[in-house]
């Protein structure tokens, strides 16, 4: 996607041909930053700290550390070090495990001696392949967004989203964002209400970072407007991304999806999901029960940092200092509320036979 008229994408290999470069995202709104990774250990701790954060992102970044991790040492024990270290880094999203495990079994079968270039070329193909899928979800969600703006001709069509899970979130174009900028480039209406999310406040930092950035009308909104927005029919539907889906199409995504959820089933206002497949855990029958939810630092409740009017960037607590702080990163919205997951391989029903009918290559994987 485009900077400011200039191609970025979030995750890169350097001309050295080794090293890997990426968006540091802590920094934005504010500053846009390039952070080098050089070793299993920075590809970790940019998975860790958020400097890279998304669940397909979060797959590619960790296949790059596995292969820097085979530029030092490629012996079976150093094979099974960086697995290890990297596969911790963060619990929820699949795609961290999913891509660790590709390039275990690309790297596990072959002599040491070949396995750093194997692994660069394996991160590659991750890498690419992550974007082919997001072009997939783009055109399969933009057919959902022409349907409505064919039936109210000349009009806006508005998005509600919530989150990031846009090109930043990926390797480039995004997952719920991607038919936004399809429907975007195809002179098509659209406007794009931005849940701020909290605690971290992706929406407000990065989703409106991203679409101003690329020229798509957007309004950032608090998390709590959007029931309000769908109450006085302001939203056409509902776009969202997703770290993880059970078999049974239950949905994993930043905290209040859940909350956005029941609102647009209250209100008749379509609730998607787009997910690339590798978000797709077979293993998993129950989201509700199964999927571990991430409790992260409360200081991201209870701290927030921006920019004063004087240009500094300053963090403040807004919280007081003896009030104890849940911090759940995660819920879950059972697959009832669901009205389809949009994938690159077309629109589907929220349930395991559809989901194991488009991807039943992601069942075997999971056995």
């Amino acid at each position: 996607m485009k900077v400011d008229g200039k191609h970025f994408r979030s995750i890169w290999r350097e001309r050295d041909g080794w090293s890997v470069g990426a968006i540091d995202q802590r920094r934005l709104p504010h500053e846009f930053v390039i952070a080098r990774l050089t070793s299993c250990e920075d590809a970790a701790v940019a998975i860790r700290d958020m400097l890279v954060r998304g669940a397909p992102l979060i797959g590619a970044t960790a296949a790059y550390g596995m292969a820097l991790a085979m530029r030092e040492d490629a012996s079976d024990a150093g094979l099974k070090r960086a697995y290890d270290t990297l596969v911790v880094a963060r619990p929820t999203a699949i795609n961290l495990k999913w891509a660790l495990d590709e390039m275990r079994a690309t790297l596990a079968p072959i002599d040491p001696l070949e396995r750093a270039e194997a692994a660069y070329a394996r991160a590659d193909e991750i890498v690419e392949q992550d974007v082919e899928i997001n072009r997939g979800i783009a055109g399969n969600g933009l057919k959902l967004i022409e349907a409505i703006a064919a039936r109210k001709p000349g009009e806006t069509v508005n998005v509600l989203t919530h989150c990031n899970a846009g090109w930043l979130a990926t390797v480039d174009w995004g997952t719920a964002t991607a038919p936004i900028y399809l429907a975007h480039e195809r002179g098509l209406k659209v406007h794009v209400w931005v849940d701020e999310t909290r605690p971290r406040n992706q929406g407000a930092s990065l989703t409106a970072w991203e679409l101003g950035h690329h020229g798509v009308p957007h309004t950032v909104i608090p998390d709590n407007t959007g029931g309000h927005l769908m109450q006085h029919g302001m939203v056409d539907l509902a776009i969202v991304g997703t770290d993880r889906v059970a078999a049974n199409g239950d949905v994993c995504n930043k905290i209040g999806t859940y909350l956005k959820a029941l609102a647009a089933h209250d209100n008749g206002v379509p609730f998607y999901v787009a997910l690339p497949s590798p978000t797709i855990d077979f293993a998993v029958h129950d989201g509700i029960r199964d999927i571990p939810i991430e409790q992260r630092s409360g200081t991201e409740v209870t701290d927030m940092t921006g920019r004063t009017a004087d240009g500094r960037l300053e963090t403040v607590r807004i919280v007081p200092e003896n009030s104890p702080v849940a911090n759940y990163a995660f819920d879950v919205t059972p697959a009832r509320l669901v009205t389809g997951l949009i994938t690159e391989r077309g629109v589907l029903k929220p349930d395991r036979a559809s989901l194991a009918a488009a991807f039943p290559e992601r069942i075997v994987a999971a056995e």
